[in-house]
């Protein structure tokens, strides 16, 4: 976690190229932004979301979501 105000928080995250980010649902309404890399944001829905440097997901409350990496890939998670 790079830092924590009181309201928010904004976590780095890296993943490695052809890794996943798990399937996982979020409790609050959250931002991914793509800082470096290529990487597939995909919802349970089956729409899938092409991530590369300077793109960004809104991501909603409750709904399923994993991140493919194409090759390392970083970026920030604001909650």
């Amino acid at each position: 976690m790079l830092f924590e105000p009181t309201e928010a928080k904004v976590i780095a995250l890296q993943i490695a190229k052809n890794e996943q980010l798990k399937e996982h649902v979020t409790k609050v309404p959250a931002l991914l932004v793509c800082v470096t890399g290529d990487a597939t944001f995909s919802y349970e829905n089956d729409e899938k979301i092409r991530l590369k440097s300077g793109d960004f997901v809104k991501i909603p409350v409750e709904v399923k979501h994993w991140v493919n990496a194409h090759e390392l890939s970083n970026f920030l998670l604001i909650k």
